[in-house]
């Protein structure tokens, strides 16, 4: 966060827009085929190599309950957290935008299902409202345990 700014990347699922902070993402990659992993949890698509290190790789359309369909954009965004790295598969991935911290509302009681918790607000953009997640907590410590 710079000021009263926040720096956020905008990508979508099951044609929602969604935002992390910027700070949470190491880098974006072009989709690939995770190798599956026997008795891992079902929204866990399985793992890649990147960088010669192994990363579990999370399908956030099955965290959240979505369909999950292959799209064309479909992107992964390696995210770091402490001294690990999972990445995140998405539809599409838009841009990096600055907003203002006035434009964050907080998180309203019907969340569409998704888990208060995973979400740090709404964003209000001119042409659309987009829900900003925080990519830490989209993985609890128990799945931690169970994947790294």
């Amino acid at each position: 966060m710079e000021g009263n700014n926040l720096k956020i990347l905008i990508f979508s699922l099951n044609n929602e827009y969604f935002a992390t902070d910027i700070g949470q993402v190491e880098r974006i990659i072009g989709y690939e085929k995770p190798t599956v992993l026997p008795d891992s949890p079902n929204y866990i698509d399985g793992v890649i190599k990147h960088e010669g290190k192994i990363l579990p790789i999370l399908n956030l359309n099955k965290r959240f309950s979505y369909m999950d369909k292959e799209s064309e954009g479909r992107k992964i965004i390696i995210v770091k957290r402490d001294n690990r790295q999972f990445g995140i598969v998405v539809d599409n991935v838009y841009e990096v935008k600055t907003v203002d911290l006035n434009l964050l509302e907080g998180v309203p009681p019907i969340t569409n299902g998704l888990r208060e918790e995973y979400i740090s607000g709404l964003v209000k953009l001119e042409d659309r409202i987009v829900i900003l997640l925080n990519l830490d907590r989209v993985l609890s410590e128990d799945d931690e345990t169970k994947i790294f």
